[in-house]
Order: C-alpha cells, then structure tokens, then sequence
C-alpha cells in the first residue's frame, strides 16, 4: 500500500516540475521582453559602413530616444512577424525533412544504414570521433551550421542502429559542427568577420584558435562517447528511449531491406547531392534558398530512381513537411524576440549599458566580462556574423580603453557566440536540427546542459589566459 502511495506522490511531483512546452517559453520571454519596453529608455546606434565595406554600428553615435513601448497587437504580431523575417529557414526545414521523407520512402537509407551497422559490430562507438571531427572541422574552416541539417536524420538512423539513440546521433553534428563553430581557427562568418571589424590581421592569432578549437572538440568527444557507452549498455537511460523504439526509420537488424540496384542509384543520389551542396557552399555561396532547391532536385530524382511514381513522391513528400510543422513553425516564436527588442528600441541601450559596465571592471575581469555579455547577447542575437557587426565595433575601441587586446575581444566574441548556438531555442538552425530528429527541445536542453557548461566554463578560462599572455598582435 505505501508503495503505491509513494508511486502515486511520485508521479504528482513529475507533474508540478514538468518543464513548459518550447512555445511556452518562448511566448514568455517575448512577454518579459516587451514588459521592458516600459521599463527599459529606448535609444539607438546609427550605422556606418567600416573600411572593409561592411554596415556595422558606430559606436560613438549612441543615442536616448523617445520611448517605443510593444503594446498588446505589436506582442501578438511578434509571432507572425518573426515568422515572415525567418520564412526561408522555415520552409527550408519543410524541403529538407520532405526529401529525405520521400528518400526514407524507397527503404535506401535502411538498406544502406543496415550494411555499415552490420561492418560495425563490436566496435560501434569509434565511429563517434571520426563524425565529430569531420563536422568540427565543417564549423571551424567555413562556419557549418544550417549546411548541418541534411545530414542529421542519417545520423539520428544510423545511430539508434548502432544501439545508441536519438541524441546521440543527433549530438555528433550538432555537438561536433558547434564545437568546431565555437573553437573556429579560420571561419570566414565569424572569425573573419569581427577581425575585419576590429582591424586585426585576417586570421591573426591562429595558433592558439587551435589549441581552443582542439579543447572544444575533445570535450564533445569524450561526453558523446561516454554517453554512448552507458546507453549501449543499458538503452533505458536515455531520456529518448520510448520515442526511439517507436520511429518508422528504426531498423530492424533481423530483417533488413536488401541494397537494390534501384536503391544503390538513390544512395548515389543522396551522396552527389551531399557533394553538391559541399562545393555549391563553398566556391558559390550557397544558403538556404539553394540548399533548399537541391534538396527539392534529389527528392524528385530519388523517387524516380526509387520507383515511387509521381503519386508516391507527393504523398511522401507531404508526410515530411506534416511531420515537421511543430518543429519547423518555432523557428518564427524563437525570432520574435529580436522583433520586439528592436521594436521597443531597447537593444541598442542594452549593449550600450553593458559596454558602460565593463568600462568600470579591472582588465582581467573585463576580458572575461566581455565574453559573459557576448555569451548573453547571443540569446538574443544568434547570428554569428550579426552579433560581430552590433557588438565588436563597440567592444574593439572598448578593449583599448580597459587594457584588453583587441585580439582577445575577438575570441571572448568568438566563445560567446558559438556555445549556445546548440542550446538556445532562438538558434533557428539548432531548432530545425531537433525538428528534422523529432527530438523535444526539453529533453535535449537537460541533456546537453552539462557539456555546455563545462565548455562556457573552459572557454572562461581560455579567455583569461588569453589575457594574461597578452594574446595579439594587438
């Protein structure tokens, strides 16, 4: 009898401390932020275009204006409108998570998952470093990030086949690609970008990038694959354990699909569109709007070489775009916190007290002071190249004043940019990437919380040391 009691107040506790919906939060925080806009002077910067050609903030031009409050219809047009400013990242999660529907369709993925898990057995867990390094290696040379998401329902397959889950597969290109990101060496969107800002040599300082970058990496790696081991041991302790014995592409070892002909052709399909997307990105600068088309090109080419017939790819097609619409859609909730702070015009005056602050810290406070503001701003400002161009022509001239090199700024930018870009719902990329993995927010939040902290905490300290060698040139 008191088993059942302690089972029944048990479960009544799960319920109080059940976390919020993801919508929840987010429509929160847009109210919290809207609040402020009473509260909060509204002020702003003017822009200017620097000598490399780029529109950045003057930071001598601040400026108190006269209030903007949000009212009532501007909150509930916050949603909509983020939802318009972000429509090319919502319906290229639509096009991806369609393709590779009408692809899951033709049974190639299975056929082709089941041959390596098979090669595999036994030494399933060194896949995981080689897959973190490559997409590390993505994020940190040419600022992976969105380009990650075709290759996240591969890896979420492949991964539950090799008797891991969800999350880990799901990890090793988000986790991998964010590491890379955060640790980048030479990432033209964020390195680039603010040492061009702040007047520094491009690239500058590589050498000890490098050490941060190798840090990043390591500490995925080693999380990941010892995750991965506890899971592979016991499959109960993954918070996902339920949701991934009930996919449609989990793979039963005991009867896999054979590798076809047909099949074979639609694998090809998918790699030669992997390729093209690679060197698309690269020597065109593909984004979203070409990504997107290439993946429309090799769903309908899948379906022909899969022999699904025009019915079978529309069908399949639609019942990829259904199955993300949750996920897809929070990308706009996400975006309408920027659409109320520069509303309110308060965004402006945040950065302008903060950079007041830290004009009154010790140096070696400021460093790490600068890197604690950048890792907030980034909650609201996700973009990397974005935050560089509000944030480093104010923190540049900043860093002389405080005896901070403008070497280091760059990098307390670069760590505070990159970490919570796999953990902060306003990540539009990251959101789509729990989308596309069917993964809840909440769940990957309480997984993933650790690592980050452990890599907010080594780049605190790689910051530091960053400023005690004086780290240059200047």
């Amino acid at each position: 009898m008191s088993n059942i009691k302690e089972k029944s107040s048990t479960d009544t506790l799960k319920k109080r401390l059940k976390v919020p919906h993801v919508y929840v939060i987010l429509l929160t925080v847009v109210a919290i932020c809207a609040i402020l806009t009473y509260i909060v002077p509204a002020g702003q910067y003017e822009m200017m275009e620097s000598a490399s050609g780029r529109t950045v903030v003057n930071p001598d031009s601040f400026q108190y204006i006269e209030n903007t409050p949000v009212g009532l219809m501007d909150f509930l047009k916050a949603v909509p409108d983020g939802m318009v400013e972000t429509a090319s990242i919502i319906f290229f999660i639509f096009m991806v998570g369609g393709a590779f529907a009408v692809v899951e369709a033709t049974g190639a993925i299975e056929a082709g998952i089941g041959k390596i898990t098979m090669k595999m057995r036994g030494k399933e867990r060194t896949i995981i470093p080689i897959i973190v390094i490559v997409f590390s290696l993505g994020g940190a040379v040419f600022g992976m990030a969105e380009e990650t998401l075709p290759f996240i329902p591969i890896m979420v397959t492949l991964a539950i086949a090799l008797g891991f889950d969800s999350l880990t597969g799901i990890g090793m290109v988000l986790a991998g690609a964010g590491a890379g990101f955060a640790g980048a060496f030479m990432n033209p969107f964020t390195v680039g970008v603010a040492q061009g800002i702040a007047e520094l040599p491009l690239f500058s300082g590589m050498g000890y990038r490098i050490v941060g970058y190798v840090t990043m990496v390591t500490l995925v790696t080693v999380f990941l694959y010892r995750y991965a081991g506890r899971v592979k041991a016991n499959p109960q302790l993954s918070s996902m354990y339920e949701v991934d014995i009930n996919r449609d592409d989990v793979l039963d070892l005991d009867s896999l699909k054979e590798l076809t002909t047909s099949r074979k052709l639609v694998l090809m399909t998918v790699v030669g569109t992997i390729c093209l997307l690679i060197f698309g990105v690269i020597n065109y600068g593909w984004y979203i709007q070409e990504i997107a088309a290439l993946f429309m090109g090799m769903a309908i080419v899948a379906a022909l070489a899969g022999r699904l017939g025009f019915n079978g790819f529309a069908e399949n097609l639609l019942n990829g775009f259904a199955n993300l619409a949750g996920g897809a859609l929070v990308v706009g909730f996400a975006r309408a916190i920027l659409v109320v702070l520069t509303k309110g015009h308060i965004l402006d005056t945040i950065l302008y007290s903060s950079s007041n602050l830290l004009l009154q810290l010790p140096s070696a406070v400021s460093a790490v002071g600068m890197y604690v503001f950048q890792c907030l701003l980034n909650f609201i400002v996700p973009s990397g190249s974005g935050q560089a161009a509000v944030s480093i022509p104010i923190l540049a001239p900043l860093s002389d004043l405080v005896g901070v090199t403008r070497q280091t700024a760059v990098l307390a930018y670069q760590f505070g940019d990159g970490i919570s870009n796999i953990f902060t719902p306003t990540s539009g990329y990251f959101m789509a990437g729990l989308a596309l993995a069917k993964i809840p927010w909440q769940k990957w939040a309480r997984w993933i919380l650790p690592l980050i902290l452990l890599q907010y905490l080594t780049a605190g300290i790689l910051v530091f040391i960053a400023h005690s060698i004086n780290y240059g040139p200047f």
